[in-house]
């Protein structure tokens, strides 16, 4: 049997390199950083990198890029910015060493 599921707000599971995505958005901002590792922007990156939260919540972010000049970025790529979705990474923030951007 084959089942659909649709997300919420209307984004479309995509599947780039064999790796399944939350939205096309998701899946083109990989292609991106895929494009900026063969370019010599980014050594490598990681995906839903996860953040340990009091009350054994764990908030994953999409993209961990690590720049060829030694910068480490944390990337989310949004829609739709949700109330949750606003307060957690407020709160990773807050507990850990980094700022989460938001494409």
């Amino acid at each position: 049997m084959v089942r659909l599921t649709y997300h919420k707000f209307g984004a479309k599971r995509t599947e780039y390199e064999g790796v399944q995505y939350a939205s096309k958005k998701e899946a083109r901002y990989a292609q991106e950083l895929d494009l900026r590792v063969r370019a010599g922007e980014v050594v490598f990156y990681l995906r839903q990198v996860p953040f340990h939260l009091p009350g054994g919540v764990v908030y994953r972010v999409d993209f961990a890029e690590f720049a060829t000049n030694g910068e480490v970025h944390f990337v989310d790529v949004k829609g739709m910015r949700t109330k949750d979705y606003i307060t957690k990474k407020k709160l990773v923030e807050a507990l850990y060493p980094v700022t989460i951007e938001e494409v």
